[in-house]
């Protein structure tokens, strides 16, 4: 999810037409080929997955050494726009990565279902619902991303506050965050909501301490109420960080990726929903922080009854473009780049909790033994079920929200009427 620089019309779309071009196999072992898949992402380029992808080129090399693979790595921010591009052309990439969630589920009419492929990989990898609809599957999970509230101990020190023992309820939280504002000067959350990312993690974050347990499940199947006061509840939280001042100066013109995160690293706010992947997670803060002094903690209790838990799904996945000449042969490429090898190597250099159950991270330090730990009782993150318009409206109205310029009434309102119209 790293932000790139906005590329200009002209060049995204030259890029909508390079790097496409449908792959190919039929799956021979026979020498002298030159059929090739295309894999379309925004890891690749990155210095910290080159490890990961060269593991799973090689994994998959061994299996078909007559088909080539290249990997086209797109800017993040132009991403969706240059993959519907290629949608529309039919002649796009053969494997292609995808967020977890509506961005995915949006788009399945352009994808193979691999149920039939991956029947080996569902015990090992896990995060498998957020790429799944309607009763099929249409990527392999690489990652877990989930949505972890950091905190810095360093200034609870500073305060006179027990790092131990983070607030437990909304109200302690509260009077927490004065104490260190008032002590260290210090904000209580540092948020970036330039782009409408900051509502997706504060709401998947704070609903577990907000809805009761019925109304989380109710509103993942699908059966949410709009008009329930601990939705509305919700909001009016997000809207009361802002005119209580507990977030940075200037909130909603500063950049999730990485500006918010930034403030955080640099001891400029005491507290901030973080990742789970690869980054603005632990192991970006624990370079600043130090992980010594990296606490995770749960939602603080609103309404009673309800079950503080991890907000997490399957974060991003591989999947297989409809318009693959060898479906087979294209699954088999995502299975190689979700292999264990492969995915040990994007945990050790980029520090992503990866879907792959069976690797070890006890030697990460306490963040992340903390993060694995809740994952047993966790629970898919609330935004992600819904879909990709409804999240962008809500970012839309979430700024407005903050600035004083909307109503909760008329926020919850226009979600409503955009989650029911799909």
């Amino acid at each position: 999810m790293k932000q790139r620089a906005v590329w200009s019309a002209v060049l995204v779309a030259g890029l909508a037409l390079t790097g496409c071009g449908s792959a190919t196999g039929s799956g021979s072992s026979s020498g002298g080929s030159d059929k090739k898949l295309v894999v379309w992402d925004w890891k690749s380029g990155e210095a910290s997955s080159a490890q990961y992808v060269e593991k799973a080129k090689a994994d998959f090399a061994r299996k078909h050494k007559d088909v080539t693979v290249e990997f086209v790595a797109q800017p993040f921010d132009q991403y969706y726009t240059l993959l519907g591009a290629a949608i529309q052309s039919g002649k796009g990439p053969d494997v292609i990565l995808f967020n977890g969630g509506g961005q995915i589920r949006d788009r399945v009419d352009s994808l193979q279902p691999l149920d039939e492929y991956v029947g080996e990989d569902r015990q090992r990898l896990a995060g498998w619902e957020a790429f799944a609809k309607g009763g099929k599957t249409y990527a392999a999970p690489v990652t877990l991303q989930g949505h972890p509230i950091y905190y810095n101990k360093a200034l609870y020190e500073k305060a006179g506050l027990d790092p131990a023992k983070p607030a437990t309820t909304w109200a302690e939280f509260i009077a927490n965050c004065g104490t260190i504002t008032k002590a260290t000067g210090a904000k209580c959350f540092a948020l970036g909501n330039k782009e409408g990312y900051g509502i997706q993690f504060f709401l998947s974050a704070m609903a577990s301490g907000v809805l009761t347990p019925q109304e989380y499940d109710n509103w993942i199947a699908g059966k949410r109420d709009w008009n329930s006061p601990n939705v509305k509840r919700l909001f009016e939280l997000w809207k009361e960080t802002g005119t209580a001042k507990l977030n940075n100066d200037g909130a909603n013109s500063t950049a999730m990726f990485n500006d918010a995160f930034a403030v955080f690293q640099s001891g400029k706010a005491a507290h901030i929903i973080g990742l789970m992947s690869d980054i603005g997670h632990w192991k970006d803060f624990n370079e600043f922080v130090t992980p010594e002094k990296l606490g995770v903690m749960m939602a603080p209790t609103v309404t009673s009854g309800a079950t503080p838990s991890l907000p997490y799904d399957g974060g991003i996945g591989y999947a297989v473009a409809k318009w693959t000449k060898d479906p087979k042969v294209a699954a088999d490429l995502v299975r190689s780049l979700t292999s264990t090898d492969a995915l040990k190597a994007f945990y050790a250099n980029a520090g992503a909790i990866t879907a792959d159950t069976t690797i070890d991270v006890s030697a990460s330090g306490p963040a992340v033994t903390t993060i694995v730990g809740a994952l047993k009782t966790g629970k898919p993150a609330p935004h992600v079920a819904l879909s990709s318009k409804s999240l962008d409206l809500m970012g839309r109205l979430s700024q407005q929200l903050l600035s004083g310029s909307t109503s909760v009434d008329e926020v919850v309102k226009q979600m409503a009427a955009s989650d029911t119209a799909g």
